[in-house]
């Protein structure tokens, strides 16, 4: 408690975010500058930013592969000082391709830090220290990690962010705080790791529950049928704090607080595989809280001019936190004390201030809809669906959204919908679901708009499909469980047509 009333002090100091990132900007250049990718790319201890911003290129993550892959087999500094000991592998979204990010001593203190201020964010916003008197049941993916066989026989491992995190916790965290345990945290099979989850946790005083919320869901629902109880509140009685990220809530909300019951707070958190980037610090509408001040530089290119094809140009006008204006959408780049170097995460995010910094999740850069140049992003399909599943009653468990090509002289291009209701939400009219679905889309981009009333786009279309579909999909592409996600939409039919 005292921690989190010292936090509260620190976050509340005007100008604190710029004198923090300036720090880590300062820091992180020094110990890259004498690396191989330092040396290689001009980076020098004590540059200026400018020198940076105009000098260093950004890059994609694919564009690190070949340096990441030097530190796989062993090799030393090469984007960070000695040697890299664990790499956690994620691929975004089940669409993506696969990608090792260094997770250097120094990241694990990043993440370290990041999530216990997640924790007290949440208790500073409370009033009290409450969510840490229980346990803390977090639904990550498996801590059972794989030895790199190219690294030659030396202790070098690959494995899930969450599973790494969980090793390295301190030893008062696993003591008291931490569920459920290592020996089910280490298993893979989802099905099963789901019922010894259930089973061990059904009678403990769990007071947090972390995770994705489509798994949330999924556990909170089997715990019901085995214990019962209607909510989790009443398995649970000093449940106080759900957190969710990964996705945004969206058409979940409605659900989770359903399954959670009365009481249950609500607290938003911001993790990627390269670091922990924010939280919620107050009520949700205000804003996720940057956290500039756990050694991660970062800055902010405007989504306007971002170029997917030469992100290095973009680069040069990018903005710190304090430099960029509210209510624009930003493509954010990291500089991690892991080595990556105006790294493209691939997210957009939108500031809702600018002092203190606070954003929201608006989608990703390569996960949007602009096949008839329509420029949808995913915050703006989540929040129509959203609206539109509330208007009609539905509780949606997840969706896919796509272009639909013309096939025929005289067609127009449109969105095709697919979404994946709760058993039992029959009645539903997909023609009714598309004309709100149209409406929210019109009313919150003016691309789609006028593409719309212009003739260049037909009405969507909405297919409501059978309960289990994106389910049978994901485990065909072996993404079933843990920290996986399901691609909300995409400018190509990559998952539409297999769907």
């Amino acid at each position: 408690w005292q921690r989190t009333r010292a936090l509260g002090r620190r976050l509340s100091g005007e100008g604190r975010s710029q004198r923090e990132q300036e720090a880590a900007f300062a820091g992180l250049v020094r110990r890259i500058a004498p690396t191989a990718f330092g040396r290689s790319e001009g980076v020098r201890a004590g540059m200026s930013y400018l020198e940076f911003r105009l000098g260093v290129p950004v890059r994609r993550p694919e564009e690190f592969a070949a340096w990441v892959d030097r530190m796989l087999r062993g090799e030393e500094n090469v984007l960070w000082p000695g040697r890299c000991a664990h790499f956690a592998v994620s691929s975004g979204t089940t669409a993506g391709r696969t990608k090792h990010i260094p997770v250097t001593r120094d990241m694990v203190r990043h993440f370290r830090l990041t999530g216990l201020d997640a924790l007290c964010l949440h208790a500073l916003h409370a009033g009290h220290p409450g969510v840490f008197h229980g346990r803390h049941l977090f639904l990550g993916g498996s801590t059972d990690l794989t030895r790199v066989a190219e690294a030659g026989g030396r202790d070098v491992w690959s494995g899930d962010l969450s599973g790494i995190t969980a090793l390295n916790l301190p030893g008062w965290a696993e003591r008291h705080l931490y569920e459920p345990g290592r020996e089910i945290a280490l298993m893979t099979n989802w099905p099963a790791k789901l019922e010894a989850i259930a089973a061990r946790t059904r009678d403990r005083d769990i007071t947090l529950l972390a995770g994705i919320p489509g798994w949330l869901l999924i556990l909170a629902e089997r715990l019901r049928a085995v214990t019962g109880r209607a909510n989790l509140r009443e398995i649970w009685p000093r449940l106080e704090c759900v957190v969710h990220g990964g996705v945004p809530l969206g058409p979940f909300a409605a659900q989770l607080r359903e399954v959670a019951g009365p009481g249950v707070r609500f607290h938003e958190v911001y993790p990627a595989s390269e670091a922990f980037l924010a939280a919620q610090d107050g009520e949700p509408e205000a804003g996720l809280r940057l956290f500039t001040g756990a050694g991660v530089f970062l800055e902010f290119v405007p989504l306007a001019e971002f170029s997917g094809t030469d992100p290095a140009t973009a680069g040069r006008g990018a903005r710190r936190c304090w430099e960029v204006d509210a209510g624009v959408d930003y493509v954010v780049l990291l500089t991690t004390p892991g080595g990556l170097c105006r790294y493209v995460i691939g997210d957009v995010v939108r500031f809702t201030s600018v002092e203190p910094p606070r954003i929201v999740y608006a989608g990703r850069t390569q996960l949007q809809l602009s096949a008839f140049g329509e420029h949808v992003i995913e915050k703006e399909v989540t929040d129509a669906l959203t609206r539109a599943a509330s208007l009609h009653g539905v509780a949606v468990v997840t969706f896919h959204v796509a272009p639909l090509f013309p096939r025929l002289e005289g067609e127009r291009g449109r969105h095709e919908w697919w979404i994946e209701c709760r058993a039992g939400a029959g009645g539903v009219e997909p023609q009714a679901m598309a004309r709100e679905l149209d409406s929210a889309l019109q009313a919150a981009n003016e691309d789609y708009e006028s593409k719309r009333l212009g003739g260049g786009m037909a009405a969507p279309l909405v297919r409501l499909v059978p309960p289990g579909t994106f389910e049978h999909w994901m485990t065909r592409r072996g993404r079933w469980g843990g920290q996986s996600k399901m691609p909300r939409c995409r400018s190509d039919r990559m998952g539409a047509d297999e769907i």
